[in-house]
């Protein structure tokens, strides 16, 4: 069985229930993966290898943490591999995106989930292959697996549009990318939270849920965007500094210092470590981490008052799972 760490139940100010940074890191360290993420993890190293392998095993081992109560209990396992495979589909194609700035290549590659099989020759030159390669075949393996799902057929609809809406949130973060005086907090929380998957893993889930009412669809799918702009800060929390020096401004704490004219244009456009640092503890400075801290905990209420609204599903111990999770972002900070 797979080492699994324990839950936190410290507030959302800080993980202390899960040790150190360097603690929690060698704890995540000991996760063990599927046979078929190493494989994928693999791939991913000889393809992208911009990211450790502590993403895939911190998600891996988060995800019993916001999967929904309703997924049948012999289907756990096969949902939690699913879903960390669709983490390095995501994940690569954000790296394409944002970190490579490969236009041509994710343009590409965003087609795969709805044209798995496109005529030979139709790529431009510029287009790097290999990537597109790997990104269809784990693809294939997350569609093919999803289809063996008792609900695929009710939810497939679905699923294909949370996808479109999640490539889409990467889009709009290589398009603001390249037109920085375009930040704006408004649409850094309408489109880049869709980065966070949370309506693809939602479907995954309702797939394989027997229980599952649909004429609570609705309800669910309301509060799940509550939930996903939850996820969305904690993430932003946790990997702006590292954003800061690769140049990318599309997280929505690095919108706000731009905004507010904490930092600049001309700062962030191509920093070093050195202004990296300085700008890093200028932001710091002027609270802006505190305030989406905050923003999370009024989000965080608002959702328990609307976890009635859903039966056929525990949404109390969902949101549980999402405070779960940012622990885990807190104590994971500056590994992701």
């Amino acid at each position: 069985m797979a080492h699994k760490l324990a839950t936190a139940t410290t507030s959302t100010r800080g993980g202390d229930a899960l040790g150190s940074g360097v603690e929690y890191a060698r704890a995540i360290d000991l996760v063990e993966l599927p046979a078929a993420v190493q494989e994928a993890a693999d791939r991913y190293d000889q393809v992208i290898g911009d990211r450790d392998r502590f993403l895939w095993k911190w998600i891996h081992n988060l995800f019993d943490e916001f999967t929904l109560s309703s997924v049948a209990l012999d289907a756990a396992d096969t949902v939690r591999e699913q879903k960390t495979l669709l983490t390095i589909f995501v994940t690569t194609m954000d790296d394409l995106a944002e970190m490579k700035g490969d236009s041509a290549t994710f343009n590409r590659a965003r087609r795969i989930p709805f044209e798995p099989n496109p005529r030979e020759g139709d790529a431009p030159d510029d287009v790097d292959q290999e990537a597109v390669e790997f990104l269809a075949e784990l693809w294939s393996e997350i569609a093919g697996g999803l289809e063996e799902a008792p609900r695929y057929a009710e939810f497939a609809d679905l699923f294909e549009y949370d996808v479109r809406q999640t490539i889409n949130a990467m889009d709009y973060s290589r398009v603001l990318n390249d037109n920085p005086r375009g930040a704006n907090r408004a649409e850094a929380e309408r489109f880049d939270a869709y980065n966070m998957a949370m309506f693809p893993y939602a479907c995954m889930d309702l797939m394989y849920s027997h229980s599952f009412e649909r004429r609570e669809l609705g309800a669910l799918r309301s509060l799940l965007c509550e939930l996903q702009q939850m996820a969305r800060i904690g993430n932003w929390l946790t990997t702006w500094e590292r954003e800061l020096l690769e140049g990318d401004v599309s997280s929505g704490i690095l919108v706000c210092a731009l905004r507010r004219n904490v930092i600049t244009q001309a700062e962030v456009s191509e920093p070093d470590e050195a202004t990296a640092e300085r700008l890093i503890d200028r932001i710091k400075s002027h609270g802006i981490e505190s305030e989406f801290t905050r923003e999370w905990e009024i989000r965080c209420r608002a959702a328990r008052k609307r976890t009635a609204e859903v039966d056929s599903v525990d949404a109390d111990a969902f949101v549980n799972g999402l405070e779960t999770v940012m622990n885990h972002h807190l104590a994971s900070d500056g590994y992701k």
